[in-house]
This record gives C-alpha cells, sequence and structure tokens, in this order.
C-alpha cells in the first residue's frame, strides 16, 4: 500500500426512510464534485419526531478522500 494523505470533509445527509438511506444519499450527492472517496465515519446520528414516531433521519458523516498528485 502506498503512502496516501486524506484530507476529510463533513457532510449531513438526510431521509425519511432510514439511517443508512441518509449516509448513501450524502455520499451519493458528494461523489457527483469529489473524487477519491475512501471512507467514512458516522460522527452524529440525529432525528425528527412527529406524533410519536421518527419521521425523519439526519446523519452527519466524516468522509475522507485521497489528495491527487
Amino acid at each position: 500500500m502506498a503512502d496516501h494523505v486524506y484530507k476529510h470533509l463533513e457532510l449531513t445527509g438526510t431521509s425519511p426512510k432510514s439511517i443508512e438511506d441518509a449516509i448513501n444519499n450524502a455520499i451519493a450527492r458528494a461523489a457527483k464534485t469529489v473524487r477519491n472517496m475512501r471512507w467514512m465515519q458516522v460522527v452524529e446520528t440525529r432525528g425528527h419526531v412527529e406524533n410519536g414516531v421518527v419521521s425523519h433521519w439526519q446523519v452527519t458523516i466524516k468522509v475522507g478522500f485521497t489528495l491527487e498528485e
């Protein structure tokens, strides 16, 4: 494995369906403009509650990507 330098950014994805869907939404959107994404870490999970049930998820993640040569 070569030596890599990573930069990371923080994203918040949302979804009315699930935590996993919120994460995938954030990654998919970032992939449109960010190259070389390699890892992600969940930093925070939140939800909006309506009438006693979770109606919307928000998940904040850190995404690491390698810097180009």
